[in-house]
């Protein structure tokens, strides 16, 4: 299959990761056709993420005031085998931006899960360590966080460890239709990662992301937490997957 033309470049930084283990019941429900979870393990993670788009293009443009904003999604690792090879890649339950016109563009044209609120972010550092946390806010809803703090020290990722199996996956999958997936390619340098000292995450989970996430996540000791370094991103232009 050739090559797709870019759709999208940013860097992706100061990305917050918090995996947890769920029942994979819970993920088949979501699960687009002709993939399957992608197991760590035996085990079946989502993860909470927080990061920053900076020097966002759209088609190589650069839209005023849509350039620099945050993110926070709940993801899950699927893959998909497409007659010569797995491609590992993630599927998304939610999608958090704070630009109204980001999550319109990548629900029509992705079939994401976007949606939008009140975002903030912040990083300081204070001497050899770094603290990450990212903000946000639904309507009539209270606020929502995700931090961390690490060594500010950041450290290649090894082949086969759990750090590896979460940030080395390279496609997007979304349902389209019962007999329809939507694929598209991200691609990225492998990230470094800094050691983490400690995390927080305090949100509405069920409201967030359904009464069936919250029992894994909500006032649970997540299985890991990362905070990678981030890099240059394209994401390639989606291609439908039917049969």
């Amino acid at each position: 299959m050739p090559t797709r033309s870019v759709f999208l470049s940013a860097r992706w930084e100061w990305l917050v990761m918090m995996n947890y283990e769920v029942d994979p019941a819970i993920l088949l429900l979501h699960l687009p056709p002709y993939t399957e979870l992608d197991l760590f393990e035996g085990k079946a993670l989502v993860s909470v993420v927080g990061f920053l788009f900076n020097s966002t293009r759209v088609l190589g443009i650069p839209w005023p005031m849509h350039t620099r904003f945050e993110e926070v999604n709940l993801r899950y690792y699927i893959k998909h085998w497409d007659g010569k090879e797995w491609k590992r890649g993630v599927g998304f339950i939610s999608e958090i931006v704070p630009k109204p016109i980001i999550s319109i563009m990548a629900n029509a044209l992705y079939n994401e899960h976007y949606s939008t609120a009140l975002m903030r972010h912040s990083i300081k550092m204070e001497g050899d360590n770094v603290t990450v946390a990212f903000r946000w806010k639904k309507r009539r809803a209270a606020w929502n966080s995700i931090e961390v703090t690490a060594s500010n020290h950041p450290l290649p990722i090894q082949y086969g460890t759990e750090e590896w199996f979460i940030l080395e996956h390279y496609w997007g999958y979304n349902k389209l239709n019962d007999r329809t997936t939507i694929e598209y390619a991200v691609e990225h340098e492998s990230w470094e990662i800094f050691p983490v000292i400690d995390y927080k995450l305090e949100a509405d989970v069920a409201g967030l992301y359904g009464s069936s996430f919250a029992p894994f996540i909500s006032g649970i000791k997540p299985q890991s937490v990362f905070l990678a370094k981030g890099s240059d991103v394209i994401v390639r232009k989606p291609v439908r997957i039917t049969r």
